[in-house]
C-alpha cells in the first residue's frame, strides 16, 4: 500500500531520530555575547542576595535566559537549574510525589511554572495540566480520567478544583520555601525511562467526550529531535548569535504551549512566558520588545496581525508558526502582504499525534492551503473511512500516523482505543486530508463533522471559508 516518508528526493535535509544529535543536552551558546539581546530583567533566586556576581574576565558572559514573561522578569539558566533540583527535592520529601504519581496542575503562565514541569518530570511524576478558566464540573470530570496525587494551582483557581485532592498554591510561602531550597542535585529513585508517562493531556479525540491522553518521555523526544535537525544555521554560526527569541502565544496547559516550552529550553532558545491577558495587542508589543525572532499563533491571531493597522516593529521576527484550527487561505495572503518578510508556517498536529506536518523554509511556505509536509520521524497514509482501502496521490479520506510522537493511549478507555487504533501501530486522526504529487498535506475536514445533504458531503470547512471571504466577516464557525 502508499505510504508517505520523507524522501531525500525532496526533503533531505530532514533527519533521522536515530542518528546521534551532540551537545543537545549540554549548555547552549558558550562564549554568547549577550549586547544585541533585548537585556532581560534577571529576577534572583529566592533565598539569594540580589546583587549580581562580578564577573570574571576569565570566563565567558552566560547566555540569554531561556524564559521572560511579557513584564520583564526573567529567568536565568543557573537559576533555573537550582529551582527544578531545589523543587524535586520538597516534592519528594514534603509532598511525597514519586514515578508515577499524577500532578494536577491548574494556573495560568507564569515563570515558576517551567521549573515546575521540568521538575515533576524529572522524579518521573506525570503532568496534568487544565485549563484554568475551566468549570468545577469540567475540573471534576478531569481529575476523575486523570486521579491525581497532589494539585498545583493559584489562590485564583484553587476553588474550582474538587476538594479532596491536596492542594499546593503557586503563590503561597510554601511553595517560594520549596523554590528557596538548598539546590542541590537529587537523583531519582527510579530511571526513568523514554517510555515512560511524562504528560495527560485532555483531547476529544475523534469521537465522545473528553478523554485523558498519555504521552511518554520518547514522544517530547522524537518532537524536539526534529526541530533540532531541521535548524538552519550550522553550530559554529550558532555559538557567535544570539540564540532565537520565540513568544509563545500558546497556552502553557496546551500541548502546543507545553512542546514549544521543551523545545526551547532543549535548543538552547529564549522563550517569552505570554500570561494570557491583553490579547494580540499585548502579545505584538512583547515580539516588539524583546525582537522576537519566531512567534507562536492560532488563526484568529493571525487575521488579527494580518488587520492591523498601528505602526509595528517586527524587523527581526522571522516567522509564525500557526496552529491548531485551519487557516483560511484568504487571511493567509493578508498576512504575507501586510508582513512580506515574515514566512507564516502552517503546522497541524494533535494531542494524539504529536507535530505531524509543518512548514520550514520559505519555499514551502509559498504553499497557502496545506498544513506543510510531513515532519521528522513520522509516517503517514490515506485510508477510504469505509472500504479501509489505502488511496493514492489527490484523494481524499482519512489520515492514518505512526511514530515516535504518538501516544502510548487513552488513560482507562480500552474502548477508544480500539476504535482508535488499528493494527501495525496506525493511528487514526479523524481528519479527512490528501496529499499532493510533492508531499505536501491538506487538511478538508474532521471526518466526525462533515454535513451529510442529499447524498452529497459537505466540509463545514468549506462553508467557513466562504463566509471567511465575505468582506466585514471576522470569523465564523459552522456547526453541523
Amino acid at each position: 500500500h502508499l505510504r508517505w516518508r520523507k524522501r531525500r528526493s525532496y526533503l533531505h535535509r530532514r533527519q533521522h531520530l536515530r542518528q546521534p544529535i551532540p551537545g543537545v543536552v549540554s549548555t547552549p551558546f558558550p562564549g554568547l555575547s549577550t549586547a544585541s539581546v533585548c537585556p532581560f530583567r534577571c529576577r534572583p533566586a529566592i533565598g539569594r542576595s540580589p546583587s549580581p556576581p562580578t564577573p570574571s574576565p576569565l570566563l565567558p558572559p552566560l547566555p540569554p535566559p531561556p524564559f521572560v514573561d511579557a513584564t520583564g522578569d526573567a529567568l536565568s539558566f543557573p537559576d533555573l537549574l537550582s529551582q527544578i533540583h531545589s523543587l524535586a527535592a520538597a516534592l519528594r520529601t514534603e509532598a511525597g510525589l514519586s514515578k508515577g504519581h499524577v500532578a494536577f496542575i491548574l494556573c495560568p503562565a507564569r515563570l515558576d511554572v517551567p521549573p515546575l514541569y521540568l521538575a515533576l518530570l524529572s522524579l518521573g511524576t506525570v503532568i496534568s495540566a487544565a485549563n484554568p478558566a475551566s468549570t468545577a464540573a469540567e475540573l471534576a470530570r478531569l481529575v476523575g480520567l486523570s486521579k491525581p496525587r497532589i494539585a498545583f494551582a493559584t489562590s485564583e483557581t484553587a476553588a474550582n478544583l474538587p476538594g479532596d485532592v491536596p492542594t499546593i498554591l503557586l503563590d503561597s510561602p510554601r511553595f517560594r520555601s520549596f523554590l528557596a531550597g538548598g539546590g542541590g542535585e537529587v537523583l531519582p529513585e527510579e530511571e526513568v525511562g523514554q517510555m515512560d508517562v511524562a504528560v495527560i493531556q485532555y483531547s476529544s479525540g475523534t469521537t465522545g467526550m473528553v478523554k485523558a491522553a498519555a504521552l511518554s518521555h520518547l514522544n517530547f523526544i522524537a518532537m524536539v529531535a526534529g526541530f533540532h535537525a531541521s535548524r538552519k544555521l550550522p553550530a559554529e554560526r550558532r555559538r557567535r548569535e544570539p540564540p532565537d527569541v520565540t513568544v509563545v502565544g500558546a497556552p502553557l496547559f496546551h500541548s502546543m504551549g507545553f512542546f514549544f516550552l521543551l523545545k526551547g529550553i532543549a535548543l538552547g532558545e529564549t522563550t517569552v512566558v505570554m500570561g494570557g491577558g491583553g490579547g494580540v495587542r499585548e502579545m505584538l508589543r512583547v515580539a516588539e520588545k524583546y525582537r522576537a525572532t519566531a512567534l507562536t499563533a492560532s488563526p484568529p491571531v493571525v487575521v488579527a496581525m494580518a488587520r492591523w493597522e498601528e505602526k509595528i516593529d517586527l524587523a527581526v521576527l522571522e516567522y509564525v508558526t500557526c496552529g491548531g484550527a485551519p487557516l483560511h487561505e484568504a487571511a493567509a495572503r493578508q498576512f504575507v502582504s501586510r508582513f512580506p518578510g515574515v514566512e507564516l508556517r502552517q503546522g497541524y498536529g494533535s494531542t494524539e499525534g504529536g507535530g505531524i506536518a509543518r512548514m520550514i523554509d520559505r519555499e514551502e511556505c509559498l504553499h497557502l492551503r496545506s498544513v506543510g509536509r510531513l515532519t521528522q520521524n513520522v509516517e503517514a497514509k490515506i485510508v477510504d473511512s469505509v472500504t479501509g482501502e489505502t488511496l493514492s496521490i489527490s484523494q481524499t479520506g482519512e489520515l492514518w500516523i505512526r511514530g515516535p510522537s504518538i501516544m502510548i493511549g487513552y488513560v482507562g478507555d480500552e474502548k477508544a482505543n480500539a476504535s482508535t487504533f488499528a493494527p501495525g501501530g496506525w493511528l487514526k486522526t479523524g481528519d479527512l486530508c490528501y496529499f499532493n504529487q510533492d508531499g505536501f498535506l491538506f487538511i478538508v475536514d474532521r471526518l466526525k463533522e462533515m454535513i451529510k445533504y442529499k447524498a452529497y458531503q459537505v466540509p463545514p470547512a468549506e462553508l467557513e471559508h466562504l463566509l471567511l471571504s465575505l468582506p466585514g466577516v471576522a470569523d465564523a464557525a459552522v456547526v453541523p
